[in-house]
C-alpha cells in the first residue's frame, strides 16, 4: 500500500521492533518480510487500526497514559501491544513486560507504555 507511513524502519534487522505489523493477525517485523511474502496475506498497519476519527482502545489508552515520546516506536509498540492483548486479555505488568521485549524505545523506561497496556486491557475487561 503506496503512501503509508505509520510503520517506521528502525534497525531493518529484526531487532528494535518499530516496523511491527500484523499478518494474518499475527505480530510480524515487516522488515523480515519481502513485499512478495505479503502478496495475498491479510495485512494490517498503524494505519488500520482506528476506526476514522475514532482511536482504536489502545491508541487511546497510549494517549491517555502519556505512553508516547518522540513517537518513533509507537507504530510497532501499539501493534505488539494489540497482539498481547490478543492473545492475553487479562495479563500481569511481568507479562506486558515480557511480552513487548521485542520492541525497544530509546527515550523512555517503558513505565507508561506497560502503564497504557494494563490500562486498555482494565478497561477492555
Amino acid at each position: 500500500m503506496v503512501g503509508l507511513t505509520g510503520t517506521n524502519i528502525g534497525c531493518d534487522t529484526s531487532s528494535c521492533g518499530a516496523c511491527t505489523i500484523h499478518v494474518n493477525g499475527e505480530s510480524v517485523k515487516s522488515c523480515t518480510m519481502l513485499a512478495v511474502q505479503a502478496d495475498g496475506q491479510d495485512l494490517l498497519t498503524i494505519e488500520g487500526l482506528a476506526d476514522g476519527d475514532v482511536l482504536h482502545p489502545m491508541q487511546e489508552s497510549f494517549r491517555q497514559c502519556h505512553a508516547l515520546q518522540c513517537g518513533y516506536c509507537t507504530p510497532g509498540m501499539v501493534m505488539a501491544a494489540v497482539s498481547l492483548l490478543d492473545e492475553n486479555p487479562d495479563p500481569t505488568e511481568r507479562e506486558v513486560r515480557i511480552g513487548l521485549e521485542g520492541n525497544l524505545c530509546r527515550c523512555t523506561g517503558y513505565h507508561n507504555i506497560v502503564k497504557a497496556v494494563l490500562h486498555c486491557a482494565e478497561a477492555s475487561s
